[in-house]
């Protein structure tokens, strides 16, 4: 590919140039170091008879001969003088070969030439001087035309970098968004309005003029303005918020002048802004004033999109996760009449996302994409599509032909922690500081009512975690309760709770947890209003970032005295959730003790393992479930994360055959009597009835 890709035609010239002169100063060289004869010495040569035979052009001098002491080897020698060699040397060559036999004579030629020879010898020398004006030639023509595009680069500095037109190999239709039903509706709406505008406009309906997608990273917002490129038939123009932004003002309002402009030849046409944030701060505030390229250019959009001059055609279609910052003048209707919402997607639309990325993949049948959607609460759509690929990945490794549940599963953990680092070699005594404080954190958090089952545990490096405790969501929830915050806290905590009380000594291991605790009873008392003392009142106005277009000086809305208050509220809600957290381990120190064995031993405890381990009453159950790790098959300690959900949808299909087989019966007992042979008697009936009732029972 890389050789195709090659423009051999330009390459030309600058490898036979090179070439050539290479050629030519080896050639001059050559002929510089080879031993000159001189005049003298050629004559003493034919004085002491050492010549046996020669000839000689007596137009252009050239003389080949050849000695007597090498007769096979000839030897050139040009001549400065004819005339002057003549005479020195015919006479004495004449009358030396009447002296002698013809053996011993001296043969001799004389080539009377042509008067153009000289001509010949200049080949050479011209042929050299014209490759040196063709190369002359050909870098000033190079230099012009870089000159003339770097003129036209200047030119067109104003103008917008646009992509137009749909990509054909890579056209993306509303059939391949999944997850995000009432987000489609609202742009097939547009998609159709383009379409058939008789239909929306004899209603007084108007198209919207602007639309803007909001939502996290990676909820699909992009991929929902590809399926309108590929959905709508008008043009569609695509921009990022950035190829506005140089650093000489004025640039970016005319790349918006541009863009506008080319729309409006081709009206009704699509502009799609990807991360308009870029361009759409808030004005007046932050660094820089009201006067940086920045905020021209937003100037110039928001004129362009309703200002004076009504723009009729053009749909703009932007997209951001960050609709906080943006001017309100941007968001009024006018400019952007509708904004989508692209949210996190439920189980079904997890589910949908992931029929539609595994649609070119081979799954295995024990691959169950209902159960990985209830088992992946709050992916992504970018998440699923990276989990799919992952496995697919890891099943190429394994050499597999299709994906497993395994692969899915280690996928999954994967892109949730990050990479396993086996090759990493920690001491005994990090080993079991990690093993304890991971055990702290999965034994208290099995106390905790709110928290999450454990789905696994481990001391094995992952990513920048030393070692983990991992919970998996049983279901979607849309909000967060204060005893559930509080138990957050007291688990996080468990590992700091565990490495104090075993170890005695504390270590930086729990930076993280720590962190994350006092964020969360921070928010509690200043967000969310969960502080008994304080009440239900909201401090501080939020991440006002002077760099994301928020006011330079922050002010705070409450007095010293109340800071001083929340600090004090903090503290206790963090010690509470501390000495909790120190009431379970210490409660529980035999199972603590019993988990962090168990790590040691096998690196890696799975969910069920460690319910298992807890569940057990007494040591012989104990030393059971620790025999029947040791026994399991290498590799299926810590791959059950889908286990929770695959029993519960087993249960659901038991049920609702169940179900099925109890409305069968109860249709079939109130069928009328047709004929006493086929109705069972009244002792068969009980006893059926008394064993659908065991059987409900067993299920």
């Amino acid at each position: 590919m890389l050789l195709k890709n090659i423009k051999w035609k330009q390459l030309l010239p600058y490898v036979i140039i090179p070439v050539f002169l290479i050629i030519m100063l080896t050639t001059m060289l050559s002929r510089t170091t080879q031993k000159k004869t001189e005049y003298y010495q050629l004559v003493n040569m034919f004085l002491n008879d050492e010549i046996a035979e020669y000839s000689l052009n007596l137009t252009s001098g050239d003389m080949k001969y050849k000695t007597r002491k090498e007769p096979n080897i000839e030897r050139s020698y040009t001549v400065p003088n004819v005339t002057m060699f003549i005479e020195d040397v015919h006479k004495y060559v004449v009358e030396h070969n009447k002296e002698r036999p013809e053996s011993e004579q001296v043969k001799f030629d004389y080539i009377a030439g042509t008067s153009g020879a000289w001509i010949i010898n200049l080949v050479p020398i011209l042929a050299f001087c014209v490759i040196l004006l063709f190369g002359i030639f050909f870098v000033s023509k190079r230099m012009d035309q870089t000159i003339a595009n770097e003129s036209s680069r200047a030119l067109s500095f104003g103008k917008a970098r646009v992509k137009l037109g749909k990509d054909d190999k890579r056209k993306t239709t509303f059939a391949d968004v999944a997850g995000a039903e009432e987000e489609k509706e609202e742009l097939v709406e547009i998609v159709e309005f383009l379409k058939d505008p008789g239909r929306f406009s004899h209603l007084g309906a108007r198209i919207p003029k602007g639309v803007l997608l909001v939502g996290p990273p990676g909820t699909g917002k992009t991929l929902l303005s590809r399926a309108v490129a590929g959905e709508a038939n008008v043009p569609f123009y695509s921009i990022s918020g950035s190829d506005f932004l140089e650093m000489y003002v004025g640039v970016g309002a005319a790349r918006v002048r541009d863009l506008f402009n080319q729309a409006k030849k081709s009206a009704p046409c699509i502009v799609f802004i990807d991360e308009i944030d870029a361009v759409g701060r808030h004005r007046g505030a932050g660094m820089g004033g009201g006067h940086d390229e920045r905020e021209q250019t937003l100037n110039q959009l928001l004129v362009e999109m309703d200002g004076f001059v009504e723009n009729e055609g053009v749909i703009v279609l932007a997209a951001t996760n960050r609709p906080d910052i943006l001017d309100p003048a941007l968001l009024r209707p006018g400019r952007f009449d509708r904004q989508i919402t692209v949210g996190y997607p439920d189980a079904k639309g997890r589910e949908e996302i992931l029929r539609v990325h595994s649609r070119k993949k081979p799954l295995a049948p024990d691959v169950d994409l209902g159960v990985i959607a209830r088992s992946t609460v709050g992916f992504t759509g970018a998440d699923l599509e990276n989990l799919l690929n992952e496995a697919a990945l890891l099943a190429a490794r394994r050499k597999k032909r299709a994906i497993t549940m395994a692969e899915i599963e280690e996928a999954t953990v994967k892109v949730l922690v990050g990479a396993e680092k086996r090759s990493k070699k920690q001491s005994e005594k990090d080993r079991k500081l990690t093993a304890y404080h991971e055990a702290g954190h999965a034994v208290v958090s099995y106390f905790l009512e709110t928290q999450d089952p454990v789905h696994q545990i481990s001391i094995i490096a992952r990513g920048m975690a030393g070692g983990y405790t991992m919970s998996v969501p049983k279901e979607d929830r849309s909000y967060t309760s204060k005893s559930s915050m509080i138990e957050d806290i007291v688990e996080l905590l468990g590992g700091r709770i565990a490495e104090a009380l075993i170890i005695g000594d504390i270590s930086t291991g729990a930076s993280n947890d720590i962190e994350r605790a006092t964020d969360i009873a921070r928010k509690m008392v200043t967000r969310y209003g969960m502080s008994e003392t304080l009440g239900p009142i909201a401090f501080g106005t939020g991440h006002d970032e002077v760099f994301l277009g928020k006011e330079y000086g922050t002010i705070r809305n409450y007095s010293e005295l109340t800071a001083s208050e929340i600090d004090n509220e903090i503290n206790r809600i963090i010690t509470n959730a501390y000495n909790r957290g120190k009431e379970i381990l210490s409660d529980n120190v035999h199972k603590l003790h019993l988990v962090a064995n168990a790590l040691l031993e096998f690196e890696k405890i799975s969910g069920e393992d460690f319910k298992r381990l807890m569940d057990a009453k007494n040591e012989e159950e104990e030393n059971e479930v620790l025999e029947s790790m040791r026994t399991a098959p290498k590799g299926s300690t810590g791959t059950t994360l889908y286990s929770y959900h695959t029993k519960k949808a087993k249960e659901e299909e038991l049920l609702k055959q169940f179900k099925d087989e109890v409305t069968n019966t109860e249709k079939e007992a109130a069928e009328p009597e047709t004929a006493k042979d086929t109705e069972p008697a009244p002792e068969n009936a009980a006893e059926a009835e008394k064993e659908d009732a065991e059987d409900s029972e067993e299920k």
